[in-house]
């Protein structure tokens, strides 16, 4: 059972989450996460060592949460083709995400590019280990027989996180989610043409 500080803490980075997501590291104050949490600077500080240290466990909150989210999501499919199916479909409106202000993957990736270096290592090792995770099922999916052995798992499953994760963008300002439908559609009929 977590105590006290633990749930805390739980809640400081559950509550800044969101704040992070829509706003970014660098547009998130101590003060933002003061009001939305309603806590004392005190209370902050004695979990975190400072705004670059609360920074760093958001995110890795963030990524944690949304790799549970789709790893949920995935698992609950037997097939390849259904696995690869849910995760595309994870994504199919980008308007309404799982936490305010979209991918926090994609919105982190951005943001620390040029920024902040060990949060573009978290990510590009999240991108990696995704791409491997999905390839991972491709190959599956050619091994049991569901996918023709042209399908190339690593080149299929790079489209298909840089489409989806462009599409998520694209919709998010354009504040539609039809254009992200008609993609996952596009890219499963892909998928669907090395069927066996």
């Amino acid at each position: 059972m977590a105590t006290k500080a633990e749930k805390t803490k739980q809640f400081i980075l559950e509550t800044a989450a969101p704040l992070y997501n829509e706003k970014g590291i660098s547009g998130v104050s101590i003060d933002d996460v003061l009001e939305a949490t309603k806590l004392t600077k005190g209370c902050i500080y004695g979990h975190f060592q400072g705004k670059e240290d609360l920074s760093e466990q958001v995110i890795e909150y963030s990524l944690n949460h949304l790799t549970e989210k789709i790893t949920a999501a995935v698992l609950k499919e037997n097939t390849a083709k259904e696995k690869i199916g849910a995760f595309m479909d994870f994504y199919k409106n980008p308007i309404n995400t799982f936490i305010d202000g979209g991918c926090p993957l994609f919105n982190t990736a951005v943001e620390a590019d040029d920024n902040f270096p060990s949060i573009k290592q978290k990510v590009a090792a999240r991108f990696a280990a995704g791409q491997e995770a999905l390839s991972g099922i491709l190959q599956e999916g050619i091994d049991s027989g569901e996918f023709s052995s042209k399908l190339n798992p690593k080149k299929f499953a790079f489209k298909m996180v840089a489409a989806i994760e462009g599409g998520i963008v694209i919709c998010r300002n354009i504040d539609s989610a039809k254009p992200m439908y008609d993609l996952v559609q596009d890219l499963k009929d892909e998928l669907q043409n090395y069927s066996l």
